[in-house]
């Protein structure tokens, strides 16, 4: 038993500068490398709880590094469908596929958009996708595994 007065054990981990996104048939549909080299991840699952749903281009250099984020939101007359495919024409020829990248955030109108790093009372640090929280990775950070 550990003593009340004792600090918690020391965590091994070290806060992630890279994760790989993984392609799959349940939320990681659209992650890869574009025509011209970047890196993509494309969601139509982003949300705000109540209020508004998002399609959104995460995209990264073709080193992993963060360059933008194209969003547009969804509202009742629109097709996600329609949007998806339009932000995959963007992208020219693309190539499904696993890609390392840096986790990062963006405000856009209020909403905070991207993959921020963050850290449970245990000590033990996730990266999860924002906004609406639906996927989340650990280490060893190879996209292999996420919860929802």
């Amino acid at each position: 038993m550990t003593p009340p007065d004792a600090s918690p054990a020391p965590t091994t981990e070290h806060r992630p500068t890279r994760f790989t996104l993984v392609p799959d048939d349940y939320h990681v549909p659209w992650a890869g490398t574009a025509a011209d080299g970047r890196r993509f991840f494309l969601s139509d699952e982003l949300f705000v709880p109540g209020r508004s749903a998002y399609v959104g281009l995460f995209l990264w250099d073709s080193s992993g590094v963060f360059e933008e984020i194209r969003v547009d939101e969804v509202g009742p007359d629109d097709d996600a469908e329609r949007l998806v495919a339009s932000r995959l024409a963007e992208l020219g020829g693309h190539v499904l596929e696993p890609v390392e990248v840096e986790p990062f955030t963006r405000e856009i109108d209020g909403v905070t958009f991207g993959w921020p790093v963050d850290r449970y009372d245990d000590g033990t640090w996730f990266i999860r996708i924002e906004p609406g929280d639906f996927i989340a990775y650990y280490a060893p950070w190879d996209g292999l595994e996420y919860d929802t």
